[in-house]
């Protein structure tokens, strides 16, 4: 049996607002267990309010590593005004424009990870550029527009250690899905022809990738 987070932690997640379901979810957490042991921390592009932050953060306090969340908390394409995926609840009343840093601050606090999680608030892009330090996972679950998708992979995977794992959410193969998973489809093809990640396993759009050679 994989490994599976407490029901305390379950409840946390399916609390939290978010769009991943819980298959892909108990996905995500064993791959989580699995990467912590190489004992290096894990990274998130696409915080959103902390759903899937939740049973990163749980892995990585099993794992006595940290989990990074990196996100610029005004939302992506769909999840703007006008879109299928928008949230009102998501929209600053003052300002007017969408901030989740609240709503995620509090879902972490709620699931007692606080403690865990390192949140970056910025654009992956700039983030990535800084960043120098090997991970043993990267989630990319940020913007789903080919130009944010290519750049959170050409960001993020060069720093994925070796026999680390690389998670591409949103995968969704049928072109009628064009705006909500085709670019995230169109990044995980390259990661396979790149040579540099071998597919671990497939649940629903969630797909796991293990880094087995050089280059991205």
């Amino acid at each position: 049996m994989p490994p599976a987070p407490t029901p305390e932690i379950l409840a946390a997640f399916e609390a939290a607002k978010g769009f991943m379901p819980l298959d892909e979810g108990l996905a995500l957490y064993a791959a989580a267990v699995e990467a912590g042991g190489l004992g290096l921390p894990f990274l998130e592009v696409g915080t959103y309010c902390g759903r899937s932050t939740i049973l990163l953060a749980d892995a990585a306090r099993a794992a006595g590593v940290s989990a990074v969340t990196v996100d610029h908390h005004r939302g992506s394409e769909e999840q703007q005004p006008g879109w299928d995926f928008h949230d009102p609840d998501t929209v600053d009343p003052e300002l007017k424009v969408m901030d989740t840093l609240p709503l995620f601050r509090r879902a972490l606090h709620q699931a007692g990870l606080e403690d865990h999680v390192i949140a970056v608030v910025g654009r992956s892009p700039q983030v990535a550029r800084i960043w120098n330090s090997p991970l043993g996972l990267v989630f990319i679950d940020g913007g789903h527009t080919d130009e944010h998708a290519t750049a959170d992979y050409e960001g993020w995977a060069p720093h994925v250690a070796e026999g680390g794992l690389l998670l591409i959410h949103d995968v969704f193969p049928d072109p009628e899905d064009e705006f909500t998973g085709q670019a995230p489809y169109r990044v995980y093809l390259r990661a396979l022809a790149s040579g540099t990640f071998t597919e671990v396993s497939a649940t629903r759009s969630l797909r796991v990738l293990r880094r087995t050679g050089g280059g991205v």
